[in-house]
């Protein structure tokens, strides 16, 4: 039974950049577990995880929170790729799959730094709209996914990216897609990928990373007090050993997420002649 929206829920603000795809049909479950590097068919429904789309080559193209709301029935929350863009792409896929693929346009995603009912990777649904526990004990946060008919009118959330980067959560930009494996970008912490489960496009790479032991590389956290951009290289003097994936420049210290050698020493580091200080990433994020 869904649960009811309580008419004195404070607003929650929106989360640009975010968007809602849905999966539906007989065979919504296999074709997400065909295309997609998690265990979608492992999934209880009324739950949700972490997953990752990726390339034959074993890059990821979109990270994003998959929602199983029932075995034909299944949302994606995009981070960062673009709706139409994402959906072209995998509709090259369907071929005779009994399934629609649609962008839900008439919806929003909205979050804030509440408790959330859900809790861990359960499911609150709130009349048409799903709510998810997307916090640790530490940093908690609730995310909801509504029809714009139910979301009350709300100025944006620009602190949710900079706890994404703070809990090891890529915001990957058009530069950044397709250039990373998911070890590289330490998608483990999130759970997002398996190395288990039957073939999808970029398995043999992802098995064979992690099988041979060979991730060799992985995100570490940086802050800086100077402004510093997406693909920057890490330099130790004037040497690059790693690379900034993304970055929050919204508050005086700026805050970036680095692809970086696992051997390499923290200390001494710049990204455009400006000092990095490496930051612990906050756990508890996996669902």
């Amino acid at each position: 039974m869904a649960d009811n929206l309580s008419h004195t829920d404070s607003p929650l603000r929106t989360l640009p950049g975010h968007a809602v795809v849905r999966l539906h049909g007989p065979e919504a479950t296999v074709f997400a577990q065909a295309q997609f590097a998690n265990d979608v068919t492992a999934l209880a429904p009324g739950h949700w995880q972490w997953n990752t789309w990726l390339t034959p080559k074993g890059r990821v193209i979109a990270l994003f929170a998959l929602l199983k709301l029932a075995e034909d029935d299944i949302l994606l929350l995009l981070l960062d790729m673009p709706a139409d863009e994402f959906v072209v792409q995998l509709r090259r896929f369907v071929f005779r799959r009994k399934l629609d693929i649609t962008v839900l346009l008439d919806w929003q995603v909205n979050g804030d730094n509440s408790p959330s009912q859900a809790g861990g990777a359960r499911i609150l649904t709130l009349g048409e709209g799903h709510e998810l526990d997307m916090g640790t004990p530490a940093l908690p946060r609730r995310l909801r996914l509504q029809p714009l008919a139910d979301a009350a009118a709300a100025e944006a959330d620009h602190d949710w990216r900079r706890q994404d980067l703070s809990l090891g959560v890529p915001r990957l930009g058009p530069a950044q897609r397709e250039r990373w494996t998911p070890q590289q970008l330490s998608l483990d912490r999130l759970q997002a990928f398996s190395v288990k489960k039957g073939c999808y496009p970029g398995q043999e790479i992802v098995a064979r990373t992690h099988f041979l032991g060979k991730a060799k590389r992985g995100l570490v956290l940086f802050q800086s007090v100077a402004t510093i951009d997406e693909d920057m290289p890490v330099n130790v003097g004037e040497t690059p050993v790693g690379d900034i994936v993304c970055v929050d420049s919204s508050a005086s210290a700026a805050l970036a997420l680095a692809v970086m050698p696992r051997e390499q020493k923290l200390e001494g580091l710049n990204a455009g002649g400006h000092d990095l200080t490496a930051l612990p990433l906050l756990d508890g994020l996996a669902r």
